[in-house]
């Protein structure tokens, strides 16, 4: 894969995660009702440092880990799958109607410092946890192929996706405006669901390679 590769698909599958209802867009939608358009960079802010840090350790920290064939066949396996997974629900909760863009609201974590409050409810949300223990660290693996501009590239675009869908939703929680209507918000939940498992298939795919 090329950096350019290793970029876009890190944005796009970035992006499915960051639009998904969950605490840390509660944080957004609280710290911009209180503080404005400032609080979506804020809440990424934090939530960006911690996911440097786990970047670094898993890409610099693991690599003799990922040089192991038949663990890196295992991490595709397994990525992969979580990646599946990911997919189909995303698809089946946007023909099903179950993702209102206001749910994001719900449970949110109403502190002072949003940069923190941005690391506290990833570090502490088992989803989190889970996609960087599997697809995370496929990801990475994959990227680390190219050395430190792989790696580079592929938390650029991650982190973007953050900075661009929080951004957005606080500018327009901080303006009195609904970001998007929950129809095209479904359907883009739902393209994304796609991609996912068009992509799971790939990580798969490499990992049986790695396997056999």
């Amino acid at each position: 894969m090329s950096l350019w590769g290793i970029f876009l698909s890190a944005l796009i599958i970035g992006f499915s995660g960051a639009m998904m209802p969950g605490p840390m867009m509660g944080v957004t939608i609280d710290g911009s009702l209180k503080k404005g358009a400032v609080a979506g960079p804020v809440v990424v802010l934090g939530h960006g440092v911690l996911e440097f840090i786990l970047v670094m350790v898993m890409a610099f920290g693991l690599k003799d880990f990922f040089a192991n064939l038949k663990v890196a066949g295992l991490i595709g396996l397994v990525g992969g799958a979580f990646l599946m997974w990911m997919g189909f629900n995303m698809v089946r909760s946007a023909v099903h109607n179950a993702v209102p863009l206001q749910d994001g609201a719900k449970g949110c974590l109403n502190v002072q410092n949003l940069a923190l409050a941005g690391a506290v409810v990833s570090i502490t949300n088992p989803y989190f946890i889970m996609w960087w223990a599997t697809t995370g660290m496929e990801m990475i693996r994959q990227a680390y192929v190219l050395r430190f501009w792989g790696v580079a590239f592929f938390y650029v675009g991650h982190i973007l996706s953050d900075l661009i869908w929080y951004s957005a939703v606080s500018v327009g929680i901080s303006r009195g405006k609904k970001v998007l209507s929950d129809r095209l918000y479904r359907w883009i939940i739902f393209a994304l669901g796609l991609f996912l498992i068009g992509f799971s298939l790939y990580f798969m795919y490499s990992g049986v390679e790695m396997l056999i």
